[in-house]
């Protein structure tokens, strides 16, 4: 496993990849579990060679105490990532992928504006920006997201089809605890008891009860709702547990 923290040592060693082989692509912030590894698996299994990014991108965060308190574990992530057998870690600093200062960007003028964007305006632009600057770096064959950020799979989805891009986007199921509780990085700094009401709530948001019940459960056990909406055939939430925000979504078909 290489990791490498210049691109243009990575650019080197793209040019070097024989056109023939397959690539394929996680992006992530780090702080890696058992979601970002069932990721890197496929990716892995499905590639001649994979790929694996971590960054905290500063872009998304429209909360600037979020973006300080989220977890950089990177001496853990390198293990994760060595364990489940990836070829090359990515690891770039804010200056080289932002060589603009963020003067160039990618802004969806749709879906970007429903659920998470009404709460985070500008979120979906950070995101589909970054997303953008990594796909043309890598040039993946496969780029792997998980279903848990759906509608961010749904934007990246459209963003490379509006813009001719040469790679695939492979969607992935959310990975869960017994309990149904979506594997998140936000987890781990939840306490115990908050612990407990995210189990509940994602017990509640797969019950498939009435909107307006599920809603009055979860604020009757203490967790705040910002949305809880039917989009695509799917129910889709976003809550606050303590201080630290969940995003999750089930199926709705």
């Amino acid at each position: 496993m290489q990791v490498i923290h210049a691109i243009e040592n990575w650019q080197g060693i793209r040019s070097n990849i024989e056109p023939i082989k397959s690539i394929g692509f996680v992006p992530t912030m780090g702080n890696l579990h058992l979601g970002h590894a069932s990721l890197l698996a496929k990716a892995r299994a499905e590639n001649d060679i994979s790929v694996l990014s971590i960054f905290v991108n500063p872009t998304q965060f429209n909360n600037k105490a979020d973006f300080e308190k989220y977890p950089k574990t990177l001496e853990e992530d390198l293990q994760i990532a060595k364990e489940c057998g990836v070829d090359y870690v990515l690891v770039f600093e804010k200056d080289a992928l932002y060589p603009d200062d963020y003067q160039y960007q990618v802004h969806e003028t749709n879906i970007s504006t429903l659920l998470e964007g009404k709460f985070r305006p500008g979120h979906f632009t950070g995101v589909l920006t970054i997303v953008l600057k990594l796909l043309m770096l890598v040039k993946a064959t496969r780029a792997y997201f998980g279903e848990k950020d759906f509608q961010q799979l749904v934007l990246v989805q459209g963003m490379v089809r509006a813009f001719f891009m040469d790679v695939k986007i492979i969607a992935c199921p959310t990975i869960r605890l017994e309990s149904g509780l979506a594997f998140s990085s936000r987890n781990n700094r939840l306490t115990k008891d908050e612990f407990n009401k995210a189990e509940t709530f994602a017990k509640l948001l797969a019950s498939k009860a009435p909107l307006a019940n599920i809603i009055d459960a979860l604020e009757q056990a203490g967790i705040s709702v910002e949305y809880l909406e039917k989009w695509q055939d799917r129910l889709l939430a976003a809550v606050t547990v303590g201080e630290i925000r969940l995003i999750d979504n089930i199926s709705d078909i």
